[in-house]
């Protein structure tokens, strides 16, 4: 099957979150995404859940790195949204953790993120 529409949640590898926390933080960032999406881009939110939710997660080597994607997806007009954690366990409140973007056509979050590896 041939998937049209995907999900991308980018992930610091600088904070060295615990596999647990990892999952958790990802988790936020593509129901976060997704209701980003819903709001912003309805017919790709409903395509996506319609095809099966796919999802892809990469890794981004900093916040820098991350901003720079946020940014990037902001200018192509992607739903995205930035995850930043409450500091209840691993990491000070505040951190940034992840960015979930989409979902949206597969060629606009490739475009964005095509060049990062999977986690």
């Amino acid at each position: 099957m041939s998937f049209q529409y995907k999900q991308a949640i980018i992930v610091r590898q600088d904070l060295k979150m615990s596999k647990g926390k990892t999952a958790a933080q990802v988790a936020h960032a593509a129901v976060s995404s997704y209701i980003a999406a819903r709001r912003r881009r309805q017919e790709w939110a409903e395509s996506w859940m319609n095809e099966g939710q796919k999802k892809v997660v990469l890794k981004a080597e900093s916040m820098e790195e991350m901003l720079e994607l946020k940014k990037m997806a902001d200018i192509e007009s992607l739903p995205n949204s930035l995850i930043a954690d409450a500091g209840l366990t691993e990491l000070e409140p505040g951190t940034v953790t992840c960015l979930g973007i989409g979902p949206a056509p597969s060629q606009y979050i490739d475009k964005v993120a095509g060049r990062l590896k999977l986690l």
